[in-house]
């Protein structure tokens, strides 16, 4: 051991003050640590308390680093990110976002539309046969369909309001639940190359797919084009948000501005007092 010691010492001698320098990092007592205040994000609904639990806390992050850092703490309205998921409702909504798109083609003739059968087959009496009018009957082969699939059928019906906005509350709390949901601060990157945003992603265990959620929906130019040819990464604005595409992703990533933005706009939907006029125009074509 004393033999080791010695030769690092003799070699420490040997090896000039550049060198050394070179592989180590001088600090000095005048070099003072920046102090940054951590950000804790209220909003006015959740300082006045007029709830029964306590307010959802989360982590708020960047996003100009592949490293993640802690910028603050951000209060999340308990009857939003913490009501109790409903999984009827969320399926519900899912049954309803996959059914009003859907249009079938699914088509067939009836026997006004089949061609031929313009004359009767035979006469109505005196051969013992049963009575038809046409070979184009129903009753035929070759013949026209009764009751068949008529093209384009929609599948449209309206969902009430409030079964959609519940769905919102719930898939938010799921998220929430999961560990799923992220607050950023903004969707500022400091590339436009995609390999930054998979590394981001990688990094910080977000899951394969990504939403990112901003209250414009015009997003920043360098986020915008780093997620461009990346499919399972998605740019949507706020008043785009649905219950479809919040679980169809693995990860929701929220802007501050965002989640204020959706925490007030579902706040006055559960608390509004008029809501009979404004859901008056979703009471009709119910299923």
């Amino acid at each position: 051991m004393s033999f080791l010691l010695r030769s690092i010492l003799t070699k420490l001698e040997g090896c000039s003050v550049g060198r050394i320098a070179r592989f180590s990092s001088l600090v000095t007592e005048n070099n003072d640590a920046i102090q940054t205040e951590p950000i804790i994000s209220i909003s006015e609904a959740i300082q006045q308390g007029r709830f029964y639990e306590k307010p959802k806390q989360v982590w708020l992050e960047n996003l100009d680093t592949i490293e993640e850092k802690k910028l603050g703490l951000m209060m999340l309205h308990p009857e939003v990110f913490g009501a109790h998921p409903r999984i009827d409702i969320l399926h519900q909504n899912v049954r309803w976002q996959r059914m009003y798109k859907f249009v079938c083609y699914a088509h067939t003739k009836t026997r006004a539309e089949v061609r031929g059968g313009g004359r009767k087959p035979w006469q109505q009496k005196g051969l013992g046969r049963a009575r038809h009018g046409s070979i184009r009957s129903p009753l035929w082969r070759g013949g026209g369909v009764a009751h068949g699939p008529r093209s384009p059928t929609t599948h449209f019906y309206m969902l009430p309001f409030y079964t959609r906005v519940l769905g919102l509350t719930s898939a938010l709390t799921v998220k929430f639940g999961q560990d799923d949901l992220h607050i950023v601060n903004d969707l500022e990157i400091p590339t436009t190359e995609p390999g930054y945003i998979e590394d981001l992603v990688y990094q910080r265990n977000w899951g394969p797919s990504v939403l990112f959620v901003d209250v414009p929906d015009i997003m920043p130019k360098n986020i915008t084009l780093a997620t461009d040819e990346i499919k399972h990464f998605n740019l949507m604005p706020v008043y785009g948000l649905n219950v479809y595409s919040m679980l169809k992703h693995d990860t929701l990533v929220l802007t501050e501005n965002a989640a204020r933005e959706i925490e007030s706009k579902i706040l006055l939907q559960l608390n509004r007092m008029n809501d009979r006029e404004v859901t008056k125009k979703f009471r009709l074509n119910q299923q």
